[in-house]
């Protein structure tokens, strides 16, 4: 595996704090954020002199510009305004000379998306593949259920479209490829994630490490090796896998030292 560090923690951080920490941590790859959060460096309609700068940036660092992320949802009543996105992330993402771009299929619960709301999804995902695909990018859909988060903070995942494997078969069938993330299935209820990966590892060539610990009323981000996931067994199921992993620690508080207590426990695995 080559390490790295996921975005969506440091959503907080400015580019060069997350690549300071990135190369502090002894690291040469961050998942780079695309118009996923108000702060991202680069957003849908950046100029090409602010691409640069982000390339600039990161060769300044010696981080790697390969693996990055957008935010949208191809299950809601918004479908035709969420590709016009992706599509605009895609060509930025093809500018950077990024390799991996990470999507998602969608949070709405599985329970829902059927019908015309299952076929304008899976329509979406081969109508973003096709456009990326020419431009050398591999989309890679996460498998991220739902969230609720309740009064306490606490969170509740259920189920949605990409943590089901009857589902991720045919949104396999659209070309993209995936993001693996054991805490996100383990999250929605799957007690061995390990044998997703085993059933979906030819299109995979990216993963997220991360993850949950149980508190009252539901579960709460955490370091890993600090929550409920069994990390031997899923080492096990993951031999073999040489690709990105990104570590992921949600909670922006602490998050450069729950970043380096996740490392710290994988590289002893």
């Amino acid at each position: 595996m080559r390490y790295g560090l996921a975005a969506w923690g440091l959503r907080e951080e400015s580019l060069e704090s997350q690549l300071a920490m990135t190369r502090e941590l002894g690291l040469e790859l961050l998942e780079f954020s695309i118009a996923n959060y108000d702060k991202d460096a680069l957003q849908v309609g950046s100029s090409d002199e602010e691409i640069e700068n982000v390339k600039k940036l990161f060769a300044q660092y010696g981080v790697k510009l390969e693996c990055g992320c957008t935010g949208n949802d191809f299950t809601g009543d918004d479908v035709a305004e969420q590709i016009t996105k992706v599509k605009a992330v895609i060509d930025i993402a093809a500018k950077l000379g990024l390799k991996y771009l990470r999507i998602f299929a969608g949070f709405t619960s599985d329970s829902l998306v059927y019908g015309e709301r299952f076929d304008k999804m899976i329509a979406a995902l081969k109508e973003v593949n096709d456009h990326a695909a020419p431009k050398g990018v591999t989309l890679c859909v996460e498998t991220h259920g739902g969230v609720t988060c309740m009064e306490n903070g606490a969170l509740l995942h259920f189920h949605s479209p990409s943590t089901r494997v009857d589902m991720w078969k045919k949104i396999a069938a659209t070309g993209v490829s995936m993001t693996y993330d054991p805490a996100n299935l383990s999250g929605v209820g799957m007690p061995a994630p390990g044998e997703f990966y085993k059933e979906f590892k030819e299109i995979i060539p990216y993963m997220h490490l991360k993850d949950f610990k149980d508190v009252p009323g539901g579960e709460a981000p955490a370091a890993c090796g600090e929550g409920r996931l069994d990390w031997k067994r899923l080492w096990n199921d993951l031999k073999g896998y040489d690709g990105p992993a990104m570590i992921e620690y949600e909670v922006v508080e602490d998050v450069k030292d729950g970043m380096k207590r996740s490392l710290d426990f994988i590289k002893n695995l």
